[in-house]
């Protein structure tokens, strides 16, 4: 009889749970069992581990063998664990040391020519071996560039099952040719339908001051311009309104850009939740500039928030942790998808329940929303263009609903364009690298004030203690508690008045907000024009 242990990594959402891989040999009719909750994906690697084992050179050992996945009560899904059970049958055929593959993590699908191929999840598979005290981790070689961003981790990258095999027991190890130029790419199998291109995801991002999306592209709409610095500065929502073609979604665009880098944590964040849903492109490992996702109208409420059947997958929110989520054509959006984003946009992440267990993905997003005024976009105050009836325009506005409105921090008006803005030359605004340096200022501000909190932008901060610990000036809340009264503002509207009024004292340079700075927050906030003026740059 022989037995051996090795360890790998089940997913549950983006957190990992270290599962010890044990195999069992015992005299009797060959056979191959596999117990521990394996998913269908997992069930099939008898094959694929057979397979490989003997076209890498190995004898499968004609025994009854039984593989088990402790603990047996976490559901384990997935490819990841075939390279683990190919070591661990391995390894209780006296193929391998049994002692070597103790306190080693393998992560990795195998081919039935015995070569390793990639999965998803790595990173953050490494991430809990790593949590659980594990210092050596095999994964595939195209892998180990993303495996290697976890601190304090051995990672040993193979092509193929005979490579590892020639490793663990100090034999030479053969060269293994790499996929040819006419192979398929093996990152290709990892996207799933329902991502890349259908969620809007646009080269992981915008590069910083990326001059392809620059602001000053976007002609006139200096309302709109200060409302998506604001935005940027402390991570508030923002409802773009005004006909097409005005800009609304060219302003959305550029907005990822005038975000500041990534941190070190944030970007292993990102970088996890798009490892599991299989979008990292080959050559970059890490995500270190704001992700930006922007889905069409017809997604589903699990296309945005996450689930779909079986295991639960990251949706358009989780995507755009750390970024921006660009919704256009807001209306046209399902009001079910709509509304399941309040948890979101309260919590920073989703939580989804399943017969099998709960999975938590992380969501703290920059929201964007543009919508039409009516139908057929043409409404304003100031012309008569829009021919659609009153009942019509109600409809439409009313697919938003008040108690999601109520959650985003902006809402501007885009004017339309005219004709002298267009044909006016040497009339660009600021560019986007020039806006993006005020942000920084403005987000160095308030870190510095939150320093000793569990806080980072002024979007974060609950409202008892901006009203408790952070105080405007004497009297700057009198207007903003005056519409209060009125009922021009809920309770929670009054709280994000004071949180943009930080914001935009951050940006002028203020200590803390003026009676000015509220004014501009509350008509940021209503929409309604207070007269004050909208260039926050002239005042810094």
């Amino acid at each position: 009889m022989g037995f051996a242990r090795t360890c790998s990594v089940a997913l549950v959402g983006v957190d990992g749970v270290v599962v010890e891989v044990q195999a069992d040999l015992e005299p009797g009719i060959a056979a191959f069992t596999l117990v521990g909750l394996p998913d269908k994906s997992l069930t099939e690697s008898r094959d694929r581990v057979r397979a490989a084992v003997v076209n890498s050179g190995a004898e499968w050992p004609q025994k009854k063998l039984t593989v088990g996945l402790s603990p047996a009560s976490v559901p384990k899904a997935g490819s990841g664990f075939d390279l683990a059970i190919a070591c661990a049958a391995l390894g209780a055929s006296e193929r391998i040391d049994p002692r070597v593959l103790t306190d080693i993590v393998m992560i990795g699908e195998l081919g039935l020519d015995g070569r390793v191929r990639p999965v998803r999840g790595v990173l953050p598979a490494v991430l809990a071996a790593a949590d659980a005290g594990y210092e050596q981790v095999v994964v595939p070689e195209c892998s180990a560039a993303e495996a290697s961003l976890v601190p304090g981790v051995s990672v040993l990258g193979v092509r193929s099952l005979r490579q590892l095999i020639a490793v663990l027991t100090d034999e030479p190890v053969p060269e293994e040719h790499p996929d040819g130029e006419r192979r398929p790419d093996p990152l290709a199998g990892l996207r799933m339908p329902g991502t890349g291109a259908a969620t809007g995801m646009h080269g992981m991002g915008a590069t910083q001051n990326d001059h392809g999306h620059d602001l000053a592209d976007v002609v006139g709409q200096l309302s709109a311009r200060t409302a998506v610095e604001v935005a940027a500065a402390g991570g508030h929502h923002l409802f773009l309104e005004g006909p097409p073609g005005a800009g609304k979604t060219m302003l959305a665009e550029r907005l990822p850009a005038v975000l500041p880098p990534l941190s070190r944590g944030e970007s292993l964040e990102v970088t996890a939740v798009h490892s599991v849903a299989g979008l990292l492109p080959p050559g970059k490992p890490l995500v270190d500039v704001a992700p930006y996702c922007a889905p069409h109208h017809s997604a589903t409420m699990q296309a945005l928030v996450g689930g779909g059947q079986g295991v639960a997958r990251p949706g358009a929110v989780s995507l755009a942790h750390r970024g921006v989520l660009f919704l256009d054509e807001t209306p046209e959006f399902s009001s079910h998808a709509l509304d399941a984003l309040r948890q979101p946009l309260e919590s920073g992440h989703v939580v989804i329940a399943r017969s099998a267990g709960v999975v938590r993905f992380p969501a703290r997003f920059l929201m964007v929303l543009a919508a039409n005024p009516c139908p057929c976009g043409r409404f304003s105050q100031r012309d008569t263009l829009c021919e659609c009836p009153p009942s019509a325009i109600r409809r439409y506005q009313a697919r938003l609903s008040g108690p999601l409105l109520d959650r985003v921090d902006l809402r501007v008006e885009v004017d339309r364009v005219t004709r002298s803005q267009l044909t006016e030359r040497g009339a660009r605004g600021e560019s986007t690298e020039t806006v993006a340096d005020r942000v920084r200022g403005a987000r160095e501000r308030a870190a510095a004030r939150l320093a000793d909190t569990p806080w980072r932008t002024n979007s974060e901060v609950p409202g008892r203690e901006l009203r408790n610990r952070w105080f405007a000036f004497p009297g700057a809340m009198d207007d903003a508690e005056r519409s209060l009264e009125r009922g021009v503002l809920t309770a929670r509207g009054l709280d994000r008045v004071l949180r943009v009024a930080w914001t935009v004292a951050d940006l002028a340079g203020h200590d803390r907000p003026d009676a000015g700075d509220v004014t501009l927050a509350l008509q940021l906030r209503t929409g309604v024009p207070r007269g004050v003026p909208m260039a926050i740059g002239a005042s810094s």
